[in-house]
């Protein structure tokens, strides 16, 4: 059965049909001056958003014309609301045609739509009231529009914050009267993004028409977009890979899109493959690590995937968001190649919301590539020089992330700025007419990250006959006794443990209190069992010295404590500080 074919029953309409992957129009790849434009000439298609249940059911097909015709009509009411050209409008981004018609409202009078968080990725109604009012004081939104079921918590940011707030459900029933809606300039700024780790100094990227619209393109000409391509995402509107890449840029590129919520896709994630299963297209599909592995894990070993799944015409199965594991490529690849998945299909990349999204784009085709890197260059010692406690030499597999996306220059530096060479690892620089324009009212972290046109991305890595390699996050990294050491290193080394999984883990440095800096390991533990703790913590200790050398404080924590970040990424800055003030209280064990 063919998504285009579908005869679904259940709490979806039998009667709705999704809009068709192919279309008449003439395809342009995001070659407009603004986004408005964008939308203008995909409404005169047929193409279209869709959106599913939990189930993977069709319950709304959402045209592009119908977009840029409630759009309209949205603007004039936020007009008669008062907002006005560069005004900020907050937006509560839940995956579904009431956002897109807002942002997009939003974008036609000229002012700058602000996509917030769910309270999915938060600890509590508590903390995601304090995030949403934090971000809210960055902001400086004259309004905030939040889902009717989420009033109670909107509400209470918008009071704590001083800012007016109204569910969409109100906004829809007020008059739109006739108004005069400005024509944007390419320069002026289109949205506000807060990155993912935008928390306690949350930093709203500021993105102009003509950034985004550029990027846009890239990733259509990276990709090498065909006429019979579908996105098929699950990924929250309020991150960058989701806003930009899944949203924005099947807008800008006149592509069908379907869609799970984020919140769907945890509780039930082979969803997301019965809908890339339903295509008779092309698909074209992203997702972090995690998004992978979870399908994996989800797919029993007794199990074939071809009885229930045909990933055969699934084109472009992307990675990004967060560092690339070739393990957990290689298990899903191990789960779904009886369903016709090919390896070739994944396609590497590395972005950032400073510089809208894509810095790098694997081509098409090539798959994951990797090289081994020996761990005295990753540490910043001589390569030549022997370990120094004897042992073999270890290796780490570095992803590669591709080429500089069109018209993006990356360069490798120094930590005073001199060039590198190809494959020296240090901090990678970018530029391009898709870097951001600075951090909104902060001149100060603007120009600490902006110079001369060019982006500090905060990441490390080398350049390798020109591919791009991420390393990892340079302010993660842990340096004790002047050796680099990297988090993901520790937490991959206890992640191969029987009972432990990615995200279970979270390395760090402290300072212990004769002023050392040492590394710290959070694990969460399942086990009640005082003596299985005991067991498990000298196992991982024996580990981590094991594979680095080091000895660690090891901390054995309760399930689902660790912080993520709005996209669901591990946060282990605000592990770190958790642990620090107490707020992460880790098992006390003690030997018998």
């Amino acid at each position: 059965m063919t998504i285009e074919q579908r005869t679904d029953t259940g709490p979806a309409d039998e009667r709705l049909a999704p809009t068709p992957s192919a279309d008449r129009l003439p395809r342009r790849l995001a070659d407009f001056a603004t986004l408005g434009d964008a939308l203008d000439y995909a409404a005169t298609g047929v193409r279209g958003l869709n959106f599913h249940d939990a189930r993977g059911m069709l319950v709304r097909a959402y045209t592009y014309r119908e977009l840029r015709d409630d759009a309209l009509v949205t603007a004039r009411r936020l007009v008669a609301a008062g907002v006005g050209p560069e005004d900020r409008v907050a937006l509560i981004a839940e995956t579904g045609p009431e956002f897109a018609a807002l942002f997009f409202a939003v974008v036609y009078v000229g002012a700058w739509p602000v996509p917030l968080p769910l309270p999915t990725s938060f600890g509590g109604k508590d903390s995601y009231i304090d995030q949403l009012r934090t971000q809210l004081a960055s902001c400086d939104p004259v309004l905030l529009v939040y889902p009717p079921e989420l009033g109670e918590m909107a509400g209470e940011a918008a009071r704590l914050g001083g800012v007016t707030a109204i569910d969409w459900a109100e906004l829809a029933t007020r008059d739109a009267p006739e108004a005069m809606l400005p024509e944007a300039s390419p320069d002026a700024v289109a949205y506000l993004q807060y990155s993912s780790g935008s928390t306690r100094f949350p930093h709203g990227v500021a993105i102009t028409h003509r950034a985004l619209l550029n990027n846009l393109a890239a990733h259509s000409h990276g990709m090498e977009v065909i006429e019979t391509d579908r996105c098929i995402s699950w990924l929250p509107w309020y991150h960058d890979m989701g806003l930009v890449g899944c949203f924005l840029s099947p807008v800008a590129n006149q592509m069908s899109t379907d869609y799970l919520k984020t919140e769907d896709f945890a509780r039930r994630p082979l969803a997301w493959l019965d809908l890339i299963s339903r295509n008779a297209g092309t698909s074209m599909s992203y997702s972090p690590t995690f998004g992978y592995d979870i399908c994996a894990r989800r797919m029993s070993s007794q199990t074939r995937a071809s009885d229930r799944f045909d990933l055969s015409r699934w084109r472009v199965a992307g990675n990004g968001a967060d560092m690339i594991r070739p393990d957990v490529m290689q298990a899903f690849v191990d789960a779904f190649a009886d369903a016709g998945f090919k390896a070739s299909a994944f396609l590497p990349s590395y972005g950032l919301a400073e510089a809208t999204l894509a810095v790098s784009i694997m081509p098409p085709g090539e798959g994951i590539r990797m090289e081994l890197v020996e761990e005295t260059e990753l540490s910043g010692r001589d390569p030549g020089i022997a370990n120094d406690n004897g042992h073999p030499r270890r290796y780490r597999a570095i992803v590669n992330c591709g080429r500089p996306a069109r018209d993006m220059r990356v360069e490798v530096r120094e930590e005073d700025g001199t060039t590198l060479p190809e494959r020296a690892i240090g901090k990678i620089w970018c530029s391009g007419p898709s870097v951001m324009v600075g951090y909104f009212r902060d001149p100060d972290a603007t120009a600490a990250c902006l110079a001369d046109g060019w982006l500090d991305t905060g990441d490390m890595g080398y350049l390798s006959d020109g591919y791009l390699y991420i390393v990892g996050r340079a302010k993660d990294m842990i340096i004790v006794n002047g050796r680099n050491h990297w988090p993901q290193d520790i937490e991959w080394a206890v992640e191969q443990l029987p009972g432990f999984k990615a995200g279970d883990i979270a390395a760090f440095a402290i300072t212990t209190p004769g002023g050392e800096e040492t590394p710290a390991v959070l694990v969460q533990c399942r086990s009640s069992d005082e003596g299985e703790r005991l067991r498990l913590r000298d196992t991982i200790r024996e580990r981590v010295r094991a594979v680095t050398g080091m000895n660690c404080v090891i901390e054995l924590i309760p399930p689902r404590t660790l912080p993520r970040t709005s996209s669901g990424k591990l946060s282990r800055t605000k592990a770190r500080n958790l642990y620090l003030t107490g707020e992460i209280r880790p098992y006390e064990v003690r030997a018998a």
